[in-house]
């Protein structure tokens, strides 16, 4: 903020009080209660009144920042956003006038439906595999000591034993995917469901810019492991119910 508005700007000296940058974040984090839940319950509970009358010095800095930052992000909107949105209208017009359909329809509200097989790749000369099972969530988790990130819920283990272990759980395919696809069903040749795309491999970051089938991934759930978690896991059989089998 200080190398974007300058050391004058009035925003700027109200957060950083005379200290510098550093000094100012360290004396924040070392003297911040948010880090307890029981802080963060409290002014969950105590509402907006709780906020307003809390003296932590983040949210003393959040109140500080707030009108500013409601500021910025109402001409932002206005000024940014509402013009690109219209502009990408309008740009999306003229390619496909000009094109017709031999382009693909733009990633901005429009369906998109993308083909691609299951499929592995190779990754530092080891081949990766296209399918995942449900015993292989423990043996990751094992793998990295049981600890976090990688710890399974105490559902999972409580409910082990009750696991069909070689239910399929993640798969990886070449479907060209870009952010906000999260969520898109997955369907197969008998346009049935099989899988939830979630996520993408650290290769798939550059299909924003362009795209190749080889080692970018689509990661998506498979909904035999969706089916046997909610029924041995999560014991929500009315859910499996209302999806069908």
């Amino acid at each position: 903020m200080s190398e974007r508005l300058g050391g004058d700007h009035p925003i700027v000296q109200k957060v950083l009080t005379g200290q510098s940058p550093q000094a100012r974040a360290a004396q924040l984090i070392q003297n911040t209660g948010l880090a307890d839940p029981a802080v963060r319950r409290s002014l969950a509970e105590g509402g907006w009144t709780a906020v307003k009358a809390s003296d932590d010095p983040m949210i003393e800095l959040a109140r500080l920042v707030d009108p500013t930052a409601r500021k910025v992000r109402k001409e932002f909107e206005e000024k940014v956003v509402e013009v690109e949105q219209q502009a990408y209208s309008e740009i999306a017009d003229a390619i496909f006038a000009t094109e017709g359909t031999s382009v693909y329809p733009d990633a901005t509200f429009t369906l998109r439906l993308a083909f691609g097989p299951v499929k592995g790749y190779m990754e530092n000369g080891q081949s990766v595999p296209p399918w995942t099972t449900m015993a292989g969530a423990f043996d990751h988790e094992k793998s990295h000591g049981g600890k976090e990130p990688w710890k399974l819920p105490k559902s999972w283990h409580r409910n082990r034993s009750r696991i069909d272990l070689s239910t399929p759980m993640n798969f990886v395919s070449t479907a060209d995917i870009i952010g906000g696809n999260s969520g898109s069903p997955v369907i197969n040749r008998k346009a049935e469901v099989v899988g939830l795309i979630f996520d993408g491999n650290i290769y798939s970051l550059a299909a924003d810019y362009i795209y190749t089938d080889e080692v970018a991934r689509a990661t998506s759930v498979h909904s035999s492991a969706i089916r046997e978690a909610l029924l041995k896991i999560y014991d929500a059989p009315h859910l499996v119910n209302e999806l069908g089998r």
